[in-house]
């Protein structure tokens, strides 16, 4: 099996790091980053993050693992205390993998130049810095409402428990294969109303923002990256065909991380 490491980059992710490679090769095991079976992510989620989008085009094959450095991280299924266990099941143990469901976003512009396709693992914002975003919101072709407001999440189910969250989003099981669109202080008078709570919405609909009135520069951003457009056409979301693949040596259901993170201190 071929294994890529990618590390915070503190001194004691780094640490780690080369423990875990020295001794997985040692095991007879591939350290390659070109094209690795399994990715390793030292640090937190922001570690994690950055090994997805850093392995993104192969999907496909590659599975991923986290160990957590710091505080206990969502996607980091292993403590920096267990790593001598980790390395025995990685050498001596297959994994079984579970997929997650990722966002596409397609961002098309007003001169129908090349679009920008990404994908989210935990989420897509849509912001502007004049004044408020106004959007027409279609759902499967058809106008659902006009809004305006500081601005809009688009999430996974995974990543519902990310800023969705922290927005009043709800949170969802990642075996559902949906996407969720989740208002920023939203604007509702006689002119603006919007429906108010997040809206869930399933793999086969698509979700399409137009910007309407003057035209704006939008900051959009794609986990952790985000880029300024101009002359945006139109932003459309939808739930990927592409899945994350996590490498799993043993079970952590999705309920038992919410709690873990959110409810019980016993990790602090």
């Amino acid at each position: 099996m071929k294994f890529a490491i990618v590390s915070k980059g503190d001194e004691r992710s780094n640490k780690i790091q080369a423990t875990i490679k020295q001794y997985l090769t040692d095991f007879d095991l591939d350290y390659d980053e070109a094209s690795p079976d399994l990715v390793i992510s030292i640090g937190g989620d922001g570690t994690f993050l950055e090994a997805f989008h850093q392995y993104i085009d192969c999907l496909h094959y590659t599975s991923f693992i986290g160990v957590h450095t710091g505080h206990l991280g969502f996607y980091a299924d292993w403590t920096s205390d267990e790593v001598e266990k980790l390395i025995i099941e990685i050498a001596k143990t297959p994994f079984q993998v579970v997929e997650y469901p990722l966002l596409e976003v397609v961002i098309r512009d007003e001169d129908g130049g090349e679009e920008d396709r990404f994908l989210a693992l935990n989420e897509s914002t849509i912001k502007t810095a004049e004044g408020s975003v106004v959007f027409d919101v279609e759902i499967k072709g058809s106008h659902f409402e006009t809004f305006r407001g500081d601005g809009l999440c688009v999430s996974t189910p995974s990543g519902s428990t990310a800023y969705n969250k922290a927005l009043g989003g709800g949170i969802i099981h990642p075996s559902l294969e949906a996407f969720q669109l989740t208002e920023m202080a939203s604007i509702n008078n006689r002119m603006f109303r919007t429906i108010g709570s997040p809206l869930i919405l399933p793999k086969h609909h698509t979700c399409m923002l137009r910007p309407i009135g003057s035209k704006k520069t939008f900051l959009i951003a794609v986990d952790h990256f985000a880029k300024t457009y101009s002359h945006v056409k139109s932003i459309q979301f939808r739930v990927a065909e592409e899945q994350i693949r996590f490498a799993r040596f043993r079970p952590f259901p999705f309920w038992d991380r919410v709690r873990d993170s959110f409810v019980t201190d016993d990790n602090v």
